[in-house]
């Protein structure tokens, strides 16, 4: 009995220092519900509420962060898995891909506005590449007929610079090929992760004199389509 009346003083003392029940536990080692018994009437100053908060709040944060990581470890895995499922692409293979990918982000013919060339718009810099590869490997177009137009918001002007030699060395082609820079007007959606120094504008890929490219695209494009199996 004596021994009980010792610990419920001694976790008393400890809770008017502005001790958490946690770290009263840790040199008093009795039962939560026991505890919160003893010290149900032990009143807190303001600095002490407010560091036990704080306290708290510590606490959560370093949860959060933990669960972040874990998830973010878990994320990393699955992309390194998935990445070795990959191997080297072959001509075809290659094809497949950039008609796919003028198919999703390329600029279409129209039959009001026949003799189109090819246009293909896009701010992701592996896109891009790819894009330019099988331009110029697959499609074995010439270098000096294709051109680049960047396209960026006008409130980004004081970055040109900056931005001109990150396409260009995105691209492997010289400064000088970016000689047609068009500025946007419109707001800026904020919910947009590419704004700051971390935007780059988009970058249009264009063929001279493709039109008949263009049929091409739109004949591959029918192929896979047609044999896909979908009905």
């Amino acid at each position: 009995m004596q021994a009980k009346i010792e610990q419920k003083n001694k976790a008393i003392e400890l809770r008017a220092q502005g001790l958490s029940y946690r770290e009263i536990l840790e040199q008093i080692p009795v039962a939560k519900s026991s505890l919160s018994l003893w010290l149900k009437s032990v009143g807190l100053s303001k600095k002490q509420q407010q560091r036990l908060t704080d306290k708290k709040s510590a606490g959560m944060k370093r949860g959060w962060e933990a669960c972040h990581n874990k998830r973010v470890l878990a994320s990393e895995n699955v992309k390194n898995v998935a990445e070795k499922e990959i191997s080297q692409l072959t001509k075809r293979e290659l094809l497949l891909v950039g008609i796919s990918l003028y198919w999703g982000e390329g600029h279409k013919e129209k039959e009001s506005r026949p003799g189109s060339g090819v246009k293909f718009s896009n701010s992701d810099p592996k896109m891009i590449k790819i894009f330019l590869k099988w331009l110029l490997e697959i499609v074995q177009e010439k270098k000096e007929d294709i051109y680049l137009e960047i396209y960026i918001h006008e409130n980004y002007k004081n970055r040109l610079n900056q931005i001109v030699d990150y396409w260009s060395n995105c691209t492997g082609f010289p400064i000088d090929n970016f000689t047609k820079i068009y500025f946007k007007k419109n707001k800026i959606n904020t919910k947009r992760k590419n704004v700051g120094d971390n935007y780059y504008g988009l970058l249009r890929v264009g063929v001279k004199g493709s039109s008949i490219l263009q049929r091409k695209i739109e004949g591959w494009i029918n192929g896979i389509y047609k044999h896909s199996g979908v009905v």
